[in-house]
């Protein structure tokens, strides 16, 4: 059973070593929306309530209808979702490589997941 071991980590070393950087960072993700009991975002439906964690990828400015909007793709290894705060310019603290988890019914628009004004906790900054 010892035996098992080595080669269990010898063949975890050769997979991080053949990754790219990219792989990593989307298992690590993963692997953190496991850990916090978050819904995976590819998991998630139409219409579902959820509750998903991951990192911001990227915060725009995008009016919708006439009407600010901030949106930020977030993502947690699996998918993107869209997240939107209608009627906001900024939001102190949302801005890309931030990690936050977020709660609220998602949507479907133009084939992607979205999750209007959601209710949102930022991860503490020492944890990223």
């Amino acid at each position: 059973m010892s035996a098992e071991k080595p080669t269990g980590r010898f063949r975890r070393m050769l997979d991080r070593l053949s990754s790219s950087q990219e792989d990593l960072e989307s298992e690590e993700l993963r692997e953190d929306a496991q850990a916090s009991g978050c819904t995976r975002i590819s998991d998630c439906g139409d219409r579902q309530i959820v509750k998903v964690t991951g990192t911001l990828r990227t915060v725009t400015l995008r009016p919708r209808a006439g009407v600010p909007a901030l949106e930020a793709e977030l993502f947690d290894g699996t998918a993107p979702l869209d997240v939107v705060w209608l009627g906001r310019r900024s939001i102190a603290g949302i801005e890309p490589g931030r990690k936050l988890i977020a709660s609220g019914r998602i949507s479907m628009s133009h084939g992607r997941r979205v999750l209007f004004n959601p209710k949102y906790e930022l991860r503490p900054l020492g944890q990223e």
